[in-house]
């Protein structure tokens, strides 16, 4: 994995506008105490203050050159939830349009120490948790989930080289089944390795052998493995306790 995004950094840019944006009007007038169907424990308005203090956090630590211990991690007396979302959101749009995607950046990727690395992650957090607020809200309509396949393509391959790889390396994780599994995502296949040592993955050479097979359309991969559908939702073949152990390590990077 070289950390460079499938996906145009322009488009992804564009992607976080426009997430930000349904965010904050699926977010508007909606009780924030309602719960998020498929991240345990939140709610709509602790998943809108917790991407508020995401963006907020990204600035302070490209405009410090370093991992900021101090930002503004909740809205202030007299502003709302959806006043603190989309203020963050114009400061970091502001602050990453203003730099090059290739031009140096701090980040917690070593691959990546870009701002293109932030153009990415953001673009793909902001996906994640709209979906999660729509939800919530019950404002998802036919066709709201609108991830287009370069956008889904392009968060499979973050997931499972930035989370998936990186994550679970920094977690020191060790794992009792070991072998490949292919994630196919539409016309797209990588593999998935698990050993007892860690994980890694790769874009998947034609006819590389695998242990396991887990499909699904991209959206749905994409979705599948960000745990915004159901196990069951993707087709597994071949050996069904890595395609689970696949789930199960992924549950645990992005946690």
């Amino acid at each position: 994995m070289t950390g460079r995004a499938l996906a145009p950094y322009g488009r992804l840019l564009e992607v976080l506008e426009v997430e930000g944006q349904l965010m904050a009007s699926a977010a508007l007038g909606a009780d924030p105490n309602l719960p998020v169907r498929f991240a345990e424990g939140m709610t709509l308005g602790e998943t809108v203050r917790h991407v508020g203090s995401v963006y907020r956090m990204v600035v302070a630590w490209l405009r410090a050159e370093a991992q900021p211990t101090r930002w503004q991690r909740a809205p202030v007396p007299g502003q709302s939830l959806v006043e603190y979302l989309r203020a963050g959101h114009r400061e970091i749009l502001t602050e990453l349009s203003a730099h090059d995607p290739a031009e140096g950046a701090p980040t917690w990727w070593p691959l990546d120490q870009t701002y293109g690395f932030w153009y990415r992650r953001l673009a793909h957090e902001s996906a994640v948790h709209r979906i999660d607020v729509q939800q919530a809200a019950a404002t998802m309509t036919v066709g709201a989930y609108s991830i287009d396949d370069e956008i889904a393509y392009d968060g499979v391959d973050e997931i499972l080289s930035l989370w998936f790889t990186h994550r679970l390396g920094v977690l020191g994780v060790t794992n009792s089944w070991t072998g490949r599994v292919a994630v196919v995502a539409g016309r797209r296949r990588w593999i998935a390795q698990i050993a007892a040592t860690g994980t890694a993955s790769w874009p998947a050479e034609p006819g590389e052998p695998a242990d396991a097979t887990v499909s699904s359309d991209p959206a749905g991969m994409y979705l599948w493995l960000w745990g915004r559908r159901s196990s069951g939702t993707a087709t597994p073949d071949g050996d069904h306790a890595g395609v689970s152990q696949l789930w199960h390590l992924l549950r645990l990077a992005t946690h």
